[in-house]
């Protein structure tokens, strides 16, 4: 698994018809708020043309990319964290995602009205963002009250945990994310068990209209890009008619719907791309006869890290990796090739992983 995702927005800002074309899904999408009442779920190859050519090379029986999960989370309103909308019961989701793809309108359209009726990215922006930090102040106060009890009886280890929940409090009060509260390594330690929704990276997904893909920025998509400057989020920007076209083509005719749209890369893609680089994951690969596969680490993983990514008994055990560049790999047309030209390595348990790495693990159990 690549990553997990909740995608939120307000009510028709088209988040529904962005879930359905990256996920290929056929879930609900209405031209009113709430027809997403389920937190559904889509599971998404993640495209890698490396792998392609990774097969090219070495002939396989099965090919597996990396994937990510997406969990659409319902239309949020102004006052879901006290239970306005269906917004309050999802938010709960969100705690268990890695990011949040936040969709934010930047078209126009007499037939979609806007639930604020009018169109405002930076607003809507805000008005999650309260929502969120909301939901953080009563997940807050419970561990605080919980934590109280405990300090009662004199641990110190407790009244530090409080007192760095008191900075966010204020925080929160002042309203600032999770993200806008620096904490020691140490501290982050002390508050691991609590899991605040602000702390979530974000990337947002401007949603443009059809005739503004490839075009110069508008000042509504300008300002959603300048606020994830601000913040350290990510942004893409889509279509999200155009990404429902994209994603009922096969492989070969999207390339020409890309073509034709003077596109270099599809919605999903730009997700990918930014999702990977937000959340500091790289990709290795391994290969063979019986299955040529993509794995997803953390950027500064070390070999074993990546053994225990295919099996614990893998990192358990590690002894050393077998490992060629992906550059290397395909330039000497496989691994008899890279070893010809002094291009294949054994790597110890200190070697960082290196994104488009080919690996082989020696392992004893």
């Amino acid at each position: 698994m690549g990553f997990k995702c909740g995608i939120v927005g307000l009510p028709n800002v088209g988040k529904s018809t962005i879930f359905n074309a990256l996920t290929r899904s056929s879930v609900l999408a209405a031209n009113y708020p709430f027809a997403t009442i389920d937190p559904n779920i889509g599971v998404v190859a993640v495209p890698d043309k490396r792998l392609e050519f990774l097969t090219r090379i070495v002939p396989t029986k099965k090919v597996v990319s990396t994937s990510i999960e997406i969990v659409d989370i319902a239309g949020l309103v102004a006052g879901a964290s006290q239970g306005e909308g269906l917004g309050n019961q999802f938010l709960g989701h969100i705690a268990e995602v890695d990011a949040i793809i936040e969709v934010v309108r930047c078209f126009e359209s007499k037939d979609i009205v806007h639930v604020s009726g009018s169109v405002d990215p930076l607003r809507d922006i805000e008005v999650i963002k309260t929502e969120l930090i909301l939901k953080d102040i009563e997940i807050l106060g419970k561990h605080k009250t919980r934590l109280e009890k405990a300090a009662k009886a004199g641990d110190k280890k407790v009244a530090q945990v409080i007192a760095i929940l008191t900075r966010f409090e204020k925080n929160f009060n002042d309203g600032k994310t999770a993200l806008q509260t620096d904490l020691a390594p140490e501290e982050k330690e002390l508050l691991r068990d609590v899991n605040f929704l602000t702390a979530k990276p974000i990337l947002y997904a401007a949603n443009i209209a059809e005739e503004e893909l490839g075009q110069a920025e508008t000042q509504a998509l300008a300002s959603v890009r300048q606020k994830a400057r601000e913040e350290g989020s990510a942004v893409i920007a889509l279509s999200g008619k155009v990404e429902e076209e994209i994603s009922k083509l096969e492989a070969d005719e999207r390339d020409e719907f890309l073509k034709a749209m003077n596109l270099k890369e599809s919605g999903l893609e730009q997700l990918v791309r930014e999702g990977y680089k937000l959340l500091r994951l790289i990709t290795f690969f391994t290969v063979g006869e019986t299955e040529n596969r993509a794995w997803t680490v953390h950027a500064g993983a070390r070999a074993p890290e990546a053994a225990g990514a295919i099996h614990s008994d893998f990192e358990k055990g590690f002894i050393r990796a077998e490992v060629m560049a992906y550059e290397d790999f395909v330039k000497f047309r496989g691994e008899q090739g890279a070893r010809e030209n002094g291009r294949f390595r054994l790597e110890g348990k200190e070697y960082v992983v290196q994104d488009g790495d080919i690996m082989h693990f020696r392992f004893s159990v």
